[in-house]
């Protein structure tokens, strides 16, 4: 199997994007990418997208957006697993690479999300959850996610602090991201006052609403070599399921699926957790981060909260997370919320953070978890500076 590299990155603009549709976001990310890498041409292109459909209503995205990028005939596979779909892509084009059927692929993802109103935006987003037995009876995802809440509260005596802190960090990190839909700091106590979505869940624990598109250009290492520009070498990739139905889970305080592929991606790196630098992790809501960083078995479960108070998770802590302000303050335009997270570790891994949010001490080793719905689904990576 081929050494995978990621040779050149590009975002849209992100946020709420009036003036520009699913095709031009995702055309500006991937025309971006392509100039960073420098490559003459693609093999082929991998698009990660969960509800075109009910968003825009555009299916058939393989057509379309070759189409409007100027690559009419290029090979192109729309990828979807809910929010984890930008994730997948990365993995199909990985893939693809590492078996020799191509030397130059590109890994997308793109979603519109403010087309529509509130609730045909919650309506569509709940497509993630399971139809019969908690979307007919009235859960939404604030509702599966502060159950969850509640119940690691319960189990480990997690606090309003906790919780609140995260929020905090990623948008003090996110406020030096020029990507980011929200880049600006809160406080605490901002956090805490603000509007209840579902309790515990206050609104600025709560990912927003995004249109935005982000694209990556995966290489062969020889191709990456012959660029002469700064790559980084996917070493690992896993990915794992559980159920989709929250009530059926064995655990509500974890998410098992994270956990799975987290021990594929380590162990197809050869590394282990405690080798990984920082991370980009899948924050929709800020207890999502804690259960994070805790199912994939960087801490005890119930320690990541007390971790993050004492400042672990922060831009010079011992484990940054989110640098780039995460899904909290960067935005979560589902479909490309994977790829984004690729872009931001190829930016700290080469040393190209931008406005002072460069994690310190030359950082080698990240990882990247994505995940679908409440947890149904993860994919993650293990990537290494070249």
């Amino acid at each position: 199997m081929r050494t995978v590299c990621i040779v050149g990155v590009g975002m849209s603009k992100w946020g709420e994007v009036w003036r520009m549709s699913l095709r031009d976001l995702h055309t500006q990310a991937a025309l971006n990418a392509v100039k960073a890498a420098g490559v003459d041409h693609l093999d082929s292109m991998y698009v990660g997208c969960m509800s075109s459909g009910l968003f825009v209503g555009q299916e058939h995205l393989a057509s379309v957006l070759t189409d409007y990028m100027g690559m009419r005939g290029l090979a192109a596979t729309r990828v979807e697993s809910a929010c984890a779909s930008g994730g997948l892509a990365v993995r199909s084009a990985f893939i693809e690479i590492a078996s020799g059927m191509s030397d130059i692929v590109m890994a997308s993802g793109v979603e519109k999300m403010t087309d529509v109103d509130g609730d045909e935006a919650t309506y569509a987003l709940a497509t993630a959850a399971d139809q019969e037995y908690e979307v007919f009876h009235g859960a939404t995802f604030p509702g599966l996610y502060a159950m969850m809440a509640v119940a690691h509260m319960e189990k480990y005596g997690t606090t309003r602090d906790m919780l609140s802190t995260v929020a905090v960090k990623n948008h003090n990190n996110g406020s030096m991201n020029p990507d980011a839909q929200y880049p600006f700091k809160i406080s605490m106590e901002q956090v805490a006052n603000s509007v209840m979505i579902a309790d515990p869940l206050h609104i600025l624990d709560c990912s927003p609403i995004t249109d935005g598109a982000a694209a990556v250009i995966l290489a062969s290492e020889d191709v990456a070599k012959k660029l002469g520009k700064p790559y980084i070498k996917i070493l690992g990739t896993g990915t794992g399921t559980d159920t989709i139905q929250l009530a059926q889970r064995e655990d509500m305080t974890t998410i098992k699926a994270a956990t799975i592929a987290a021990g594929k991606a380590l162990d197809m790196a050869g590394k282990k957790i405690d080798d990984i630098q920082f991370a980009e992790v899948h924050d929709c809501f800020t207890i999502a981060e804690i259960m994070v960083v805790e199912s994939i078995g960087k801490y005890v479960p119930g320690k990541a909260g007390e971790a993050f108070l004492a400042g672990e998770s922060a831009l010079d802590g011992a484990f940054p997370i989110n640098s780039s302000g995460g899904l909290k303050s960067k935005g979560h335009p589902v479909g490309a919320t994977g790829v984004a997270q690729m872009v931001e570790v190829y930016k700290q891994l080469t040393g190209q953070a931008e406005k002072g949010r460069q994690i310190p001490g030359a950082p080698k080793l990240a990882m990247t978890q994505n995940m679908g719905g409440s947890g149904g689904s993860s994919v993650v990576h293990v990537l290494e500076v070249a």
